[in-house]
């Protein structure tokens, strides 16, 4: 069941299916499970995932900002004390691109600890079963070997253009290991990689790689109009697919038990450059123009490769959805919802 006091997602997207992972949990207690964050990219897609999957004793909370302010510590007990929930997923937190991170550390830092302080021991107050935090591969050293693993995060300082925001997520996993030890509370977190997926942003300026090259294909298509890609796109990268990642959520909230976070993440074979991901964005375009790499324009850092043997350990045979796949159903999505599409 999911609680529909808050704008419903669209119905699933074209050639959904069935759940990929087979649930250990045999839990028939009545749960309430709380997203926060719940409208941007990451929730809608755990929308989707538990309406094609429900499950009778789990009733779904998707917050976006209009529920309360989870900065303050008032706003955040009404949530609470509203909802009542027993599990959290926690995605909400400010975000921003490289100017705003460079100009803002001080806010990205302040902010980011207050909203999770506050979600963390409010899960603590109300003896929430288990919390779920989102941890991102930028907050790992800046100077470091790769592939990188869960254990790697604090081996060093973060880039320096985005210190404010890695310092406070590197938190949640410090803090996740002192609850357990000081409170027995189940949190943990996740690092995910690269994702992409229906709702997100599209903005050529401010999106990320897939979102922009999605929407920088479809006005070259309309306008007639080269399809212009910024660098010479040979720098590799690791993508996954909101609706796996959704997924691949859901299992760890309902089966992963440990404090020590796990990446979520397609496996190194499985990294591709800039310049396949184009190519299959121009095909599920159908876009018969020029595509052109425009090498001036910088590249960024060459690779960012993430370790996914943890959760290969615990989920050998999950099959990700294909790039070609993934990079299909967005194409189609964004044609489709293109009026109403962040961008």
């Amino acid at each position: 069941m999911v609680n529909e006091g808050k704008r419903s997602a669209e119905s699933a997207a074209d050639g959904e299916s069935e759940s990929k992972v087979a649930s250990m949990a045999t839990d028939t207690d009545s749960h309430v499970v709380m997203v926060t964050g719940g409208s941007g990219l990451v929730g809608q897609a755990i929308r989707m995932h538990v309406e094609q999957n429900p499950r009778d004793n789990e009733t779904w909370v998707f917050l976006s900002s209009r529920d309360g302010d989870l900065r303050d510590r008032k706003a955040t007990d009404a949530v609470f004390e509203k909802y009542q929930p027993t599990h959290v997923i926690h995605l909400a937190a400010k975000v921003g691109g490289l100017f705003a991170n460079l100009s803002q550390k001080v806010e990205f830092y302040r902010e980011n600890v207050l909203i999770n302080d506050n979600i963390m021991e409010c899960c603590r107050i109300q003896k929430v079963k288990k919390l779920v935090s989102f941890l991102s591969t930028c907050i790992f050293p800046d100077k470091t070997t790769y592939p990188i693993d869960e254990t790697m995060l604090h081996n060093g300082p973060p880039h320096p253009s985005n210190e404010g925001y890695a310092y406070a997520k590197r938190l949640i996993d410090t803090m996740n290991r002192a609850y357990a030890e000081e409170y027995g509370c189940n949190f943990t977190s996740i690092i995910p990689t690269n994702i992409y997926g229906p709702h997100d942003n599209f903005s050529i300026q401010n999106g990320h790689v897939i979102p922009g090259l999605v929407h920088k294909c479809y006005l070259a298509k309309k306008n007639g109009t080269p399809f212009t890609i910024w660098g010479s796109g040979t720098p590799l990268r690791q993508f996954i697919y909101s609706l796996d990642l959704a997924e691949l959520t859901v299992w760890v909230m309902r089966d992963y038990h440990s404090p020590e976070p796990i990446t979520l993440s397609v496996g190194e074979e499985d990294e591709v450059s800039i310049r396949d991901v184009a190519l299959a964005v121009a095909k599920a375009m159908k876009f018969e123009g020029e595509v052109v790499f425009d090498s001036e324009k910088a590249d960024g850092q060459f690779k960012k490769t993430a370790d996914n043997s943890k959760l290969r350990k615990h989920l050998p045979d999950y099959k990700f959805t294909t790039m070609d796949d993934g990079i299909q159903k967005v194409v189609d999505w964004f044609d489709k919802n293109y009026e109403a599409a962040r961008k």
